[in-house]
């Protein structure tokens, strides 16, 4: 029997035009109120020029975090290694473990987190590397476990970093496998990834260490509400809100429910609404477990990890307490408990352990 965790993936996403120490001062709040509740990890992510997203930094905004919480994993979802050295992001987790011994991830992903014009200003005299990712995430574990003396890691890691490939494609799933990395599949980023990538992963595992076993992140969207009147009205908001930031890229911060509840989509904002609409998790709090419980079946996850943006922090907040309480967790997920979400039983279930 393995057990399933409950993580969250946050974006520090804009509410209306506030400004981005509101958007973040949200993200504290939320990861406080997960830690509290038990929830494994929680992961914030590096996004670029989208003035709806707040998120740029990651281990800026986990310093923080860390401060705030006790007991949860902070990670990076992620950090985008092709603009960097490996060097330089060794050092960052590093110090991150240093903070925080026992409770960092490193989540490395590919994409650009933005266009081109990003990636050019990030890179400054060299091109991005995104061809060197492989090379670049076998130098950075080099670091990590000593392997690389020269130039010298400091400060070093006090305790293991797990490092997360994050990945939408047959390419990462094979990387992550053949590198025995766990891996954590972005369908909220990309609703076409399917259940065919965790298994390709999985046939192409080769441990990295003797106890190593391979591992599943799906990363998709959840919103829980009180009633179903309410989950509905949080769940047009979404996607309204998805049209506008993401499909017409207008620059605004989200929009409240309250001003959305009316709006009509076209042909085309619908059919990409249908697409999101089939991998997110939307109703009452055992409505969205049962859901979610459907997904790891699917994908034989290990853990689920989630978005769940709203304008009103109450709405965030009510929506992990209402999961919460619906999968049964006790609020001991990192002080020595598994924080299960539910089990699943699988043909070739094993002790889960992070590589």
């Amino acid at each position: 029997m393995t057990k399933i965790r409950l993580s969250i993936i946050d974006q520090s996403l804009r509410s209306g035009d506030a400004p981005a120490s509101e958007a973040f001062a949200d993200s504290i709040a939320v990861a406080r109120l997960a830690d509290r509740l038990g929830y494994y990890r929680y992961w914030v992510s590096e996004h670029h020029a989208n003035p709806s997203i707040c998120g740029s930094v990651p281990e800026l905004l986990l310093t923080a975090i860390g401060a705030q919480t006790g007991h949860i994993r902070l990670g990076t979802g992620g950090i985008m290694l092709p603009h960097y050295s490996a060097y330089r992001v060794a050092e960052i987790v590093s110090t991150l473990s240093n903070l925080y011994p026992g409770r960092i991830d490193a989540g490395l992903g590919r994409a650009p987190g933005g266009d081109v014009a990003v990636s050019y200003a990030l890179a400054q005299d060299r091109r991005p590397q995104f061809e060197k990712f492989a090379e670049s995430l076998q130098i950075l574990r080099g670091y990590l476990q000593g392997e690389i003396q020269h130039p010298m890691l400091v400060p070093e890691p006090v305790t293991p970093i797990p490092l997360h490939i994050l990945g939408t494609s047959p390419h990462s799933a094979v990387l992550a496998g053949q590198m025995g990395m766990p891996y954590a599949i972005g369908r909220f980023i990309n609703p076409q990834a399917g259940s065919d990538l965790a298994a390709r992963y999985r046939d192409h595992f080769v441990p990295a260490h003797p106890d190593a076993q391979p591992h599943v992140i799906l990363a998709t969207t959840a919103l829980a509400a009180e009633d179903s009147e309410r989950a509905e009205l949080l769940r047009k908001n979404v996607y309204v809100n998805f049209v506008h930031m993401l499909l017409k890229s207008d620059g605004k911060g989200l929009r409240p429910p309250e001003d959305t509840q009316d709006y009509s989509f076209d042909e085309a904002e619908a059919l990409a609404v249908g697409r999101q609409a089939r991998i997110a998790a939307f109703g009452t709090g055992e409505e969205v477990v049962e859901k979610l419980h459907a997904m790891a079946q699917d994908f034989t996850a290990d853990e689920i990890m989630f978005t769940c943006n709203t304008y009103h922090l109450a709405d965030r907040l009510a929506s992990l307490q209402l999961i919460a309480e619906a999968a049964g967790m006790d609020g001991t997920a990192n002080g020595g408990n598994t924080g299960r979400l539910f089990d699943r039983q699988r043909p070739d279930a094993a002790p889960t352990t992070l590589a």
